[in-house]
């Protein structure tokens, strides 16, 4: 009978020094984004990958054109953002015709399936606008102006049909220029207040662009049922200070962390995660309940 030893193996759990994974986003390096990559860093450094990060500043192209050169540097896994369809969806099926695995992350839900991607990473963002729709009923708001920062990106556009699903009142959604030139984003919300008094709430779909509103009511003189999207430090304290409602939370830390895990998983254990189903991070609800729970881990970066 052979001797078998009592104690278990040792598992090396960072067997990843060869396997390089690409995360390509529509990123424009804002607070917001800047946590989604600490997660991805973070899960670089737990399995010992490499990690490439790349953001477009919004621009499909140059996103695409991404997507392309990681392809033809032999990637071995990709997660991508997918804010654009019609430009993004073809280069990632690309990716997966070359054998290599693909995630989608943050926008990307009723897309993922098509491009053959092993599952997608975010929150459906309808839902997430309809849970908000439901809050503005509640503070009794009438008619809600939907301000939308990045034009192409069809994600923040649900946003706004998920708020108007559910809200009893009006909303009037419009594009009011990008985060990247917050006094044009300002005066853009001024003008579209100014222009029609019955609005007595805003809704942004990102963080920058809430506060933008919160700035531009403040100047009007108008009292306004604000909420947001995502979490940033300056948000939070208008949380803690009651001049914003609410900010919908979809968790981005983990959109950047777990992609870099599930592929590493994929490729070196055949692991595949959500049963064909996207993994949702969102939507959670931050407001003056727990605002002060979620200051802190803000403050170290991980929410």
């Amino acid at each position: 009978v052979p001797e078998t030893s009592g104690g278990s193996e040792e598992v090396d759990q960072t067997q990843g020094g060869d396997l390089t994974f690409y995360m390509i986003t529509h990123s424009d390096d804002g607070p917001f984004w800047s946590v989604l990559k600490r997660g991805a860093e973070a899960a670089a450094d737990n399995v010992g990958v490499e990690l490439v990060w790349q953001g477009s500043n919004n621009d499909p192209g140059v996103q695409a054109s991404d997507i392309e050169a990681a392809i033809a540097a032999g990637a071995d896994g990709i997660a991508a953002s997918l804010p654009s369809p019609d430009q993004l969806i073809p280069v990632l099926q690309d990716a997966v015709a070359a054998g290599i695995p693909v995630y989608t992350i943050k926008p990307g839900v009723n897309d993922y399936q098509d491009i053959g991607a092993a599952t997608h990473i975010g929150q459906t963002e309808f839902i997430a606008g309809q849970g908000a729709g439901l809050r503005y009923n509640e503070a009794g708001a009438t008619k809600i102006l939907c301000g939308i920062q990045e034009q192409d990106n069809v994600a923040l556009g649900e946003r706004c049909d998920g708020v108007a699903d559910t809200f009893d009142g009006e909303v009037v959604a419009s594009f009011m220029d990008l985060d990247a030139d917050q006094t044009a984003q300002e005066a853009a919300i001024n003008a579209a207040l100014s222009a029609d008094p019955d609005i007595d709430a805003f809704q942004g779909v990102g963080p920058v662009i809430t506060l933008s509103g919160l700035r531009a009511a403040d100047a009007l003189g108008r009292d306004l049922v604000i909420g947001g999207f995502d979490v940033t430090p300056d948000l939070l304290a208008a949380i803690q200070s009651g001049e914003i409602l609410f900010t919908i939370d979809q968790q981005q830390y983990l959109q950047g962390y777990l992609p870099i895990i599930l592929l590493f998983l994929q490729v070196t254990n055949q692991n595949i995660a959500g049963g064909g189903l996207p993994i949702l991070t969102g939507p959670g609800f931050i407001d003056a309940s727990n605002a002060d729970a979620v200051v802190a881990l803000v403050d170290a970066g991980t929410r």
